[in-house]
């Protein structure tokens, strides 16, 4: 038996009233799921599965790549002249992070302490740790800037007790020496008569104090009362503030610990975060949109004002005392020890700084940071973080080893730390946090537009059994040529003259 037009009308009028209704209801509700599924997922919380492990154990590939200011003319700086580097490196490794002494409090917060471990890495390098550089010697440039306001009698002694050692003002190493630590005497001596000057005891080594080691107890807040505060630090070793800087606003600890960001970031969001290797809050800024595999971006970098003087920039006079603008004087929180952080080359600096040091050449490319980040649930999906160490050295009375060395902020290292999601991780994070949400935001307009064709339909169906049962009432045309007749009742004048019209190329064919 067949189907009436009319039941299959109103059957797909019914589905498409009813597709229609849900996907509007999904247009108003879907977001409000989708956001509320993103909200689980990124609050610091054991039940979180991805989240939580990504947090906690850092599953994603980090590499930091050392490069060292080869030092090329030491004698002429000794005399005075200008100094000359050459770039050498990458030397690259591996960094595993991990987070240990995890503790939740019951004010949605949870403290930690996140270690760090290297690993070299020669196939990624140019060259290995055995490679022999020449930088200035921290230990006789450092000290001798510390000691320049002390009694000249001392600066005597200091200078004799270099003498002794056999310390000279440039340093010649292996790499490995001058990155994870060598033997002194001078060390040993300087921790023996003046304590508290070297921040470490035993091997001197730049990056001697970060491996194997943590970057302090954090405290920060889970998200779980309120998403907006995921990932902000409560305090750091118990402070909510620091004491290294000369104003209220300098000192404060800012934003996260600097791994991820709370959701749902639009273009005018910044990423605020501290850092303890900087002893300073820092700040970065929405540049561009772009995609990672698939994965919408938003590109953060550092404004030309993160290291500005406070001449250029006055919220950052309480990181002085100041130089050029592209240095921050990290002193205070290095034992006194005359050192200065800057972007790579001196990228973003005053241009005065490259005028004093020959075979610097900065660019964004090679020296900018940044930081990608998927904007709807505030996680990094590509980190390059670049910065540049640099000493303060200078002629000194008393201390032969300085010679007439003029005034300059020497380059000696600069590295960058990089890492991305890819693998596993990624897949899962896409699927979760990309495509689902996706896929339910496309579904409203699916439902929408499947609605209207069903309910277009079924207008459709309407009208053609209304033109159908319409003829039908004004009976049937029989075509018998010059004899044509209609059969069935009258119809009315409408469509008496309509049926006329259908029938005069009949009358017409007949007479021809």
């Amino acid at each position: 038996m067949a189907i009436s037009k009319s039941k299959i009308a109103i059957g797909l009028l019914v589905v498409g009233i009813f597709a229609v209704v849900f996907g509007t209801v999904l247009v108003f509700v879907g977001p409000i799921i989708i956001d509320d599924q993103i909200v689980k997922n990124v609050e610091i919380n054991p039940k979180n599965e991805l989240s939580y492990t990504m947090w906690k154990d850092i599953p994603v590939p980090f590499f930091m790549s050392i490069y060292f200011f080869n030092v090329l003319n030491p004698d002429e700086i000794l005399a005075g002249e200008k100094p000359m580097v050459e770039q050498r490196g990458p030397y690259v490794y591996s960094e595993k992070r991990w987070k240990d002494n995890i503790t939740f409090h019951d004010n949605k917060t949870v403290s930690y302490q996140e270690y760090r471990q290297y690993f070299f890495e020669e196939s990624m390098s140019a060259g290995n740790e055995s490679d022999v550089v020449t930088i200035p010697n921290m230990l006789v440039l450092g000290a001798s800037v510390m000691m320049e306001n002390m009694p000249f009698p001392v600066r005597v002694v200091i200078s004799a007790a270099f003498r002794s050692f056999k310390e000279s003002a440039f340093l010649t190493k292996t790499v490995g020496e001058l990155m994870w630590g060598y033997d002194s005497k001078l060390v040993d001596f300087l921790n023996s008569y003046f304590p508290g000057m070297l921040p470490i005891k035993g091997k001197f080594g730049l990056f001697a104090e970060f491996n194997n080691s943590n970057t302090g107890l954090f405290t920060v807040f889970t998200g779980q009362d309120d998403i907006r505060k995921v990932h902000k630090v409560d305090s750091w070793n118990g402070m909510k503030n620091v004491n290294y800087w000369n104003s209220e606003q300098c000192n404060m600890i800012n934003g996260t610990a600097g791994q991820m960001w709370p959701p749902f970031m639009t273009t005018e969001s910044t990423l605020p975060f501290y850092s303890p290797d900087a002893c300073r809050s820092m700040e970065l800024v929405y540049q561009r949109p772009g995609m990672m595999k698939g994965i919408p971006v938003y590109r953060f970098v550092a404004p030309r004002t993160l290291f500005a003087n406070g001449s250029d920039y006055p919220p950052n006079e309480g990181f002085c005392p100041c130089r050029q603008s592209g240095l921050l004087n990290v002193s205070t929180c290095r034992h006194k020890s005359p050192v200065f952080i800057s972007h790579p080359h001196f990228y973003n600096a005053d241009p005065a700084l490259l005028e004093t040091v020959t075979g610097l050449s900065p660019n964004e490319e090679d020296h900018g940071l940044f930081i990608d980040i998927h904007p709807e649930t505030g996680v990094p999906m590509n980190v390059s973080i670049k910065l540049q160490l640099n000493l303060l050295m200078k002629r000194v009375s008393g201390i032969t080893e300085t010679g007439k060395i003029a005034e300059v902020v020497m380059p000696m290292i600069w590295f960058g730390e990089s890492g991305y999601i890819d693998g596993p991780v990624l897949n899962t994070f896409r699927t979760n946090l990309v495509i689902l949400p996706m896929v339910m935001e496309y579904m409203q307009y699916i439902f929408i537009g499947f609605g209207l064709g069903c309910i277009i339909g079924a207008v459709a169906l309407i009208l053609s059994e209304k033109i159908q049962k319409k003829r039908s009432a004004c009976g049937v045309i029989e075509d018998k040529g010059i004899n044509s007749k209609r059969t069935g009742p009258p119809c009315t004048d409408v469509d008496a003259s309509t049926l006329d019209n259908e029938r005069t190329p009949l009358l017409h064919n007949s007479k021809d």
